[in-house]
């Protein structure tokens, strides 16, 4: 899928609204919004002996959280998912997935994927319910992972 990106001509941009979200290779839904796909990386500064240079080398890399977005329908895929991350299996141990962001073009051709390691949901939260309202009811959950990387 890299190599499709490269061959775009210069300035034919890539849209954001069309993109899928897996949940290990079960899409999980159709959402409105993945925001937080990001990495910081430390910055180690050294300086040897009476070296007038300070020098600077990379150190730990931090993985953003990923906050994910739809619109809310009575699905098992990503709430069976959610209730064994939260819960469990009485055991001690909790379901970590991969998850995979697909960027794809205007045609739903994937273009670009993510794909996110060791994932658990750190919060989930459904939109305010309002008898007076006439919006889409939806819910948002904010996604841990340890590490991500670019499909290729």
């Amino acid at each position: 899928m890299a190599d499709e990106r490269r061959d775009q001509p210069w300035g034919d941009h890539l849209i954001n609204f069309n993109f899928t979200v897996q949940i290990e290779g079960v899409t999980a839904g159709n959402f409105t919004g993945v925001d937080g796909l990001s990495f910081e990386q430390e910055v180690i500064e050294y300086q040897d002996g009476d070296d007038l240079i300070l020098r600077k080398r990379p150190g730990r890399v931090k993985f953003g959280d990923i906050t994910l977005k739809k619109g809310y329908i009575n699905t098992n895929i990503l709430h069976d998912w959610l209730d064994k991350a939260r819960v469990g299996d009485g055991l001690g141990q909790y379901h970590r997935v991969q998850l995979s962001i697909i960027l794809n073009d205007n045609t739903g051709t994937p273009i670009h994927q993510w794909d996110l390691f060791e994932c658990f949901p750190k919060s989930w939260k459904m939109a305010t319910l309002d008898g007076k309202g006439n919006d889409v009811l939806t819910e948002e959950m904010v996604i841990v992972c340890e590490y991500f990387m670019e499909a290729g």
